[in-house]
């Protein structure tokens, strides 16, 4: 099977291969394979992970293991514009469930989600470790803090310019 490459097109095989054993000289590389791919990709395309697997000589569940427990991996292509809402403790206290609430309505999306458009991913985190600035998102890993729902939208506005 031959995947194709270019926009909305998952990677050729010969590109995952070049990856996988760039990095394959080391017990331990799985990460950093993933971290190219999605690098290269935006993302961790499910249909390459049993070819990585097999050039690894790994189990598919041990990839979708380290896929899937470590965040900063994605199974699915995000938005052109990466949003994190803060739920941590002083967020959730200072209204972090309001500030979701204006964002979803604002992008038409809602956390975990990315919107029909492309234009954003809203991502629902457990801490950004801005805890003084709570509430607090982040756009594309810049952070806004002590927000208020009226704010959202301008917010939102300027990712669209």
């Amino acid at each position: 099977m031959v995947l194709e490459t270019g926009t909305n097109k998952a990677p050729a095989y010969s590109v995952i291969d070049a990856i996988v054993f760039k990095h394959n000289v080391l017990p331990g590389s799985v990460i950093p394979v993933l971290q190219e791919i999605q690098e290269t990709y935006g993302y961790v395309p499910p249909a390459v992970i049993p070819r990585i697997a097999e050039n690894m000589g790994i189990s598919i569940s041990e990839i979708y293991g380290v896929v899937t427990f470590y965040s900063q991996f994605k199974l699915k292509p995000t938005g052109k514009n990466v949003i994190k809402v803060c739920h941590g403790t002083a967020c959730h206290l200072k209204g972090a469930d309001r500030i979701a609430s204006a964002l979803a309505q604002a992008t038409r999306t809602h956390e975990g989600e990315t919107s029909e458009d492309g234009k954003y991913t809203i991502e629902k985190v457990a801490c950004l470790g801005c805890c003084s600035m709570a509430p607090c998102i982040t756009c594309n890993d810049e952070i806004h803090g002590e927000m208020k729902p009226d704010e959202i939208n301008k917010i939102v506005k300027s990712l669209q310019d």
